[in-house]
């Protein structure tokens, strides 16, 4: 595949490829462009001219191609799927309902676009400003630049530009080195759907070259970004030079609390539902800490031991998968050293812990000690440790014991401690009674922290990516002359 530029399919300059392959057994499925910094920066110019189209681009319209999107998502869901499966390694069932929640962003997105609306201010408040009148109004940006990660590239992607395309601007996208096929095939539904020429880039290569330029470029407005927080500081440090706006939403570290009056069977089911068997453990807002009152912390652990030990581990392109590969096998080398660095401070695996090239099996880890990497890091794999606690305050100290903060949840039958709970956190969001791996396209989504510094949503995400801009009509009124009605 070629990657976009100023609304043509091109490969690099350099006329390098890279091989996109199966994480799964390494097949190769198909190569793309390795852009390089001037590849970059002709997909910037084009945008700077394209963000003057987009401005003249009506909301209508926008939000007609918006949802004209959605349509050919829908249509093709099945074949994005599998081509998602395939070069990112999540079961097909999950692929399957993350192109779906794309298709209802870029609907509702579209949606928005029709409904940024200003407002008229009465100046009469201020002295002397009696007969001025004035009016907001929003404005797009300009030039967008989309960071997609490889975890949920198709549901982040659509985060991120149809809300930048809704608000009226252009956009420039860095897709993930690892699975970039998907996103290409959702670029050219943009093109069919009838954007201006230029409104929609998209550059394959590597972050640390084609990312670097957008992020240094005095040329881009904003940068989006969902990835890790050494990517995120590397990039603020960067756009900082330029004073240009950075919404980032980073890693996390989550925390899960399970009090002994909480049903346990419940608790175990949510947390290998959003965490074991849920994008193969590669999701930043999936429990990565799991702290269980003493009282009922081993029972809790042979429950959850032996559930996830009925979890199928394989071909994410089988209807009956439960766990795939890792991203690939870099990916699943560290996440095994983090469960052996558990073993050896004392821990003792309950259920999985063994590697298989890419392919990690959901593992249980108790008596894991502070230090431990499954504690201070995260995690991207299927890993849970537990760690008993005595009381709801030294859980609560144990949970906000972290440099992230994204999401957390808590098990108890006791509204008044979920309450209690849920505001002591020290996170962006806290799910009672499930697990912190839910995120619903109309909530605010982010962290606090080294977790980020800004919030995703419908309605949020396209006021981020547009400006206000107050106008004032000097002497308009009459009404508050002294002579009026004389």
């Amino acid at each position: 595949m070629k990657m976009l530029i100023d609304s043509r399919w091109v490969d690099a300059e350099s006329g390098k490829t890279t091989d996109i392959v199966e994480p799964a057994g390494g097949k190769h499925i198909d190569t793309v462009p390795e852009g390089a910094a001037s590849d970059m920066k002709k997909a910037i110019q084009a945008a700077v001219i394209a963000k003057r189209r987009m401005r003249s681009f009506p909301a209508h319209a926008r939000a007609r191609v918006l949802s004209d999107v959605a349509d050919r998502m829908e249509e093709s869901c099945e074949d994005l799927a599998c081509l998602l499966a395939r070069e990112n390694g999540k079961p097909l069932n999950q692929t399957r309902e993350e192109v779906k929640c794309a298709a209802r962003l870029f609907r509702g997105f579209g949606e928005e676009a029709k409904r940024l609306f200003g407002r008229t201010s009465p100046l009469d408040n201020v002295p002397g400003m009696e007969s001025h009148f004035a009016m907001t109004i929003r404005e797009p940006i300009g030039v967008v630049a989309a960071v997609v990660p490889f975890n949920y590239p198709v549901e982040l992607y659509a985060h991120k530009v149809a809300p930048a395309l809704a608000g009226g601007n252009a956009v420039v996208v860095k897709p993930p080195n690892e699975c970039p096929l998907t996103l290409l095939k959702v670029a050219q539904m943009l093109e069919d759907a009838g954007l201006p020429r230029g409104a929609h880039q998209m550059v394959t290569g590597r972050g640390s070259v084609v990312g670097t330029v957008l992020a240094e470029s005095r040329d881009v407005d904003l940068i989006t970004l969902t990835g890790s927080t050494t990517a995120g500081r590397d990039i603020s440090r960067r756009a900082a030079e330029t004073l240009k706006r950075v919404y980032m939403e980073l890693g996390g570290n989550d925390p899960c609390i399970i009090c002994e009056d909480a049903d346990l069977e419940r608790a175990a089911a949510a947390i290998i539902a959003g965490r074991l068997a849920r994008g193969n453990g590669q999701i930043c807002c999936a429990v990565k800490r799991v702290y269980v009152q003493e009282s009922v912390a081993e029972k809790f652990a042979d429950i959850l031991a032996n559930e996830s030990s009925k979890l199928k581990v394989g071909d994410p392109l089988r209807e009956d998968t439960d766990v795939g590969p890792l991203i690939n096998e870099e990916a699943a080398i560290g996440v095994e050293a983090a469960i052996q660095d558990a073993v050896k401070r004392g821990g003792t695996v309950r259920a999985g812990g063994t590697r298989t090239g890419t392919f990690v099996e959901p593992t249980v880890v108790t008596g894991v000690v502070a230090g431990s990497q499954l504690l201070t890091e995260e995690i991207f794999g299927p890993v849970i440790p537990i760690v008993p606690f005595e009381t709801v305050d030294e859980a609560i100290e144990l949970a906000n014991d972290s440099e992230y903060g994204l999401q957390g949840a808590v098990f108890t039958n006791n509204i008044s401690t979920a309450m209690d709970v849920s505001h002591r956190l020290e996170v962006g969001g806290v799910v009672v009674n499930w697990s912190s791996a839910v995120r619903a396209e109309n909530l605010p989504f982010g962290g606090r922290k080294l977790s980020g510094n800004s919030v995703e949503s419908i309605p949020e995400t396209i006021h981020e990516m547009t400006v206000p801009k107050s106008i004032i009509l000097h002497d308009a009124l009459a009404a508050f002359n002294s002579n009026a009605g004389v």
